[in-house]
């Protein structure tokens, strides 16, 4: 196998999304399209990878980082001359070089494996990826020879009427011998009405100079479909979010309602989860074998043990261990670490805290800035007060401690274990363990106050 490079189109500023965000950078189940073309290129180990930005560089920059270089094109003048900026990178480099935009998002790797493939076995001077369209109006026309030979590309207002019923097309996306792409690019010409250079004259010149052009046709058309403006994103976003739902269901998984269910690209779910309607899991979220998730949950960066429940909640950036029940209607926000057996119940809000093994919250309270032990029970209404106005401060709850129903514990304050905390009460200092903790004010009647009154 020979060396293989790649370089990412991505310097257009994408003017029919009509949107202050630069294209490439539209999210596509809730990562960047070009983000995804390059986590599909980076997973065939490449000798070098390249992307070409323009408009909103810094931003596509600080989105990839060090997965790829950059070269940056001043100008937008066309496709042939954003390949040539990688020529400081790749000039007289020995191999293989694919090309493709950074607005392809569905493209996969084993495609792109199976284009290289199929050049190198060719022995081709370039490839073309093609595929069949069940409706190719607008696309260049891939015209071959009896023997399957790619004789030309023909852009569909070029082409005659013979030409036109032809259905394989251009995706656009392309291999090269790497040092035959670069001495052929600066023969390049921007004689037509748009005055730019395009990197499909490529072909036609090393056809010209006798060398092998072959087309490798994807049986996906999917996957070869380029965003340009906001209806592209949401079918963009249909298909994906139907492939990534079908890989999981084939691996074990039950999703309920796949029409209403979305799974990042890379969340990781074991076999035997079931998710319920109306559900989003997002970022790097890890599910263990037989949770149960939803319906009407949202779940981002979290990891979730075995036999787990989360029903209509949200949980990010957290770690929610084995047999743990969440909700309904809780929200777990960052840096929470749920133990195992773990009840967080009905309007409870957890941030930044720890909550060990066998512990409840069951319903309306808020636990921040904490750490509470194994077995403790947080009753109703139970508030952590960790904010001065200024700093947060620590509460920690030991083992099989008990809070009743409507405590405020200001932090910094700790309860010991075995320790029982009256409802009802204020607690400014530390509770001793095995201690009964009363701060409330005493209770005072006054006999018929309203009828003297």
């Amino acid at each position: 196998m020979s060396n293989r490079y790649a370089v990412i189109l991505a310097a257009g500023k994408g003017t029919r999304m009509k949107s202050k965000l630069y294209k490439v950078l539209h999210p596509v189940m809730g990562k960047p399209m070009v983000q995804h073309v390059t986590d599909q290129l980076n997973s065939l180990q490449l000798d070098k990878l390249i992307t070409i930005v323009g408009h909103g560089a810094e931003d596509v920059k600080a989105q990839l980082g060090d997965a790829s270089e950059y070269a940056l094109q001043e100008e937008q003048l066309g496709t042939g001359h954003a390949v040539l900026q990688a020529e400081t990178f790749l000039q007289d480099k020995e191999g293989v070089t694919v090309v493709l935009s950074g607005d392809t998002p569905l493209i996969t790797g084993n495609t792109i494996q199976a284009l290289l493939d199929h050049h190198e076995q060719q022995g081709a001077s370039a490839t073309v990826l093609t595929a069949k369209a069940l409706d190719p109006a607008g696309y260049g026309r891939v015209i071959r020879s009896d023997v399957g030979e790619v004789l030309r590309i023909v852009e569909h207002k070029d082409a005659n009427a013979e030409e036109l019923l032809v259905d394989e097309i251009n995706t656009g996306t392309y291999c090269f011998d790497n040092k035959l792409l670069f001495q052929a690019l600066h023969n390049v010409s921007n004689d037509n009405a748009q005055g730019e250079y395009y990197l499909p004259d490529v072909l036609e010149l090393l056809k010209k100079d006798n060398k092998l052009v072959t087309a490798y046709q994807t049986p996906d058309f999917d996957e070869t479909m380029g965003v340009n403006d906001r209806v592209a994103l949401s079918q963009a976003e249909r298909i994906m979010k139907r492939r990534i739902n079908e890989h999981h269901m084939r691996n074990g998984v039950t999703i309920i309602d796949p029409d209403s269910t979305y799974i990042s690209t890379d969340a990781v779910i074991e076999p035997d989860v079931t998710i319920l309607p109306n559900t989003m899991i997002l970022g790097k979220t890890k599910i263990k074998e037989d949770a149960v998730i939803g319906p009407n949950s949202e779940l981002k960066d979290v990891s979730i043990g075995s036999r787990s429940v989360v029903k209509q909640s949200v949980a990010h950036d957290s770690a929610i261990g084995n047999d743990v029940n969440v909700g309904p209607f809780a929200h777990i926000r960052p840096q929470a670490q749920l133990g195992d057996k773990v009840k967080i119940g009905n309007f409870v809000e957890v941030k930044k805290a720890v909550i060990a093994d066998g512990s409840k919250v069951s319903h309306l309270s808020y636990v921040g800035d904490a750490e509470v032990g194994k077995d403790v029970n947080i009753g109703c209404g139970t508030i952590t007060v960790n904010y001065d106005g200024k700093n947060k401060h620590l509460t920690k709850i030991e083992d099989n401690a008990f809070i009743g129903c409507n405590t405020n514990l200001i932090a910094p304050v700790t309860v010991g274990k075995g320790a029982l905390v009256a409802a009802g009460s204020t607690i400014t200092k530390d509770v001793p363990a095995d201690a009964l903790s009363i701060a409330r004010a005493r209770q005072e009647n006054k006999d018929s106050y309203f009828k003297n009154k």
